[in-house]
C-alpha cells in the first residue's frame, strides 16, 4: 500500500510551487480529491485523483466581514467571535437570497471565512438584529475604536405610558453612565413601536432611556449600523458585507 502524504505536499509537487503557496491554494477551495473539495492542507492522500482548478491562485485570501441577524437568546459578547461563529455562522445558515451582484467579486463560502473573526459592537443577549463579525482590521477598528461615531438604528416594542414630554426628552438625550448622547432621533412607528437612532449605543442605554420616560422595553432589534442596513436578512442567517457598503 502506498504511504499517504499531506495534501499540501502533493499539490506543491503538482503545481511546482512552494508548500506555503500550496496551502493557500488548498484553503482557497481550489483543490478536489476524488471530486470533493478539500480545504485542509494536512489532509492525507495516497493515490486519490487530485484536481487543481485552472484559475487557482496562491494569493492570500482577502479578509471577509459577515453580517448576522442575531436571534434573541444568543450571546455575541466581546471576544466571542470564534464561539459565536461556530454556533451561528456556517455554510448552512448563509442567506440563500443574498444578492451577489452587489459584491465586487463572487465569494465562495470557505472554512477560513469562519476563523479569526472578531465580534464587533455585540448585542445584548435579549436583543436581536444586526451583528458584525469581521476578519478585516480596518472594519474592526472602525466599529471598536471609533464606535462613538457609528450610528445605531434600533426598533423597540414598548409598553407603559409615555410621560407628557417623553418624546421630547428622548430627542434631547438622556444621560447614561455620566454621558448624554450628542445626537439622537426618536420617533413612533405605531402605538407600541418606537424607532431610535443614536451614535455609540451602549449596553443598557436604550432601556435606561425608555424607563426614564415611563416606557418598558419588550423587545429590541438593531436594523442598521452606520451606512449598513440589515434589510431583509432573516433571523439566524448571515450574508457577506457587500463591496459598496460602508459603516
Amino acid at each position: 500500500m502506498t504511504d499517504s502524504i499531506r495534501l499540501a505536499k502533493r499539490v506543491a509537487e503538482l503545481r511546482a510551487c512552494s508548500r506555503r503557496e500550496a496551502e493557500q491554494i488548498i484553503t482557497g477551495g481550489w483543490v478536489r480529491v476524488d471530486g470533493i473539495v478539500i480545504e485542509e492542507p494536512q489532509f492525507r492522500v495516497a493515490e486519490q485523483h487530485i484536481e487543481i482548478a485552472a484559475e487557482a491562485s496562491p494569493a492570500q485570501a482577502e479578509p471577509v466581514t459577515l453580517l448576522l441577524n442575531k436571534p434573541i437568546g444568543h450571546h455575541t459578547g466581546e471576544g466571542d467571535g470564534e464561539h459565536a461563529a461556530s454556533r451561528l455562522l456556517n455554510v448552512d445558515t448563509l442567506w440563500a437570497e443574498a444578492d451577489p451582484s452587489f459584491i465586487a467579486r463572487p465569494i465562495r463560502p470557505l472554512k477560513m471565512h469562519f476563523a479569526q473573526l472578531t465580534a464587533c459592537v455585540p448585542l445584548e443577549t435579549g436583543a436581536s438584529g444586526l451583528v458584525v463579525f469581521s476578519q478585516d482590521w480596518r472594519i474592526v477598528r472602525k466599529l471598536t475604536e471609533d464606535a462613538a461615531t457609528v450610528e445605531h438604528e434600533i426598533v423597540l416594542e414598548v409598553a407603559g405610558d409615555l410621560t407628557p414630554d417623553g418624546l421630547k426628552r428622548l430627542n434631547q438625550g438622556i444621560a447614561f453612565q455620566g454621558r448624554t448622547p450628542a445626537s439622537i432621533k426618536a420617533s413612533w412607528q405605531n402605538e407600541t413601536r418606537l424607532r431610535i437612532a443614536l451614535k455609540g449605543a451602549r449596553a443598557g442605554q436604550i432601556a435606561h432611556m425608555c424607563e426614564a420616560v415611563g416606557l418598558r422595553v419588550l423587545s429590541m432589534k438593531r436594523i442598521r449600523l452606520g451606512g449598513v442596513s440589515m434589510g431583509k436578512l432573516p433571523p439566524g442567517q448571515w450574508r457577506y458585507l457587500r463591496g459598496n457598503e460602508r459603516f
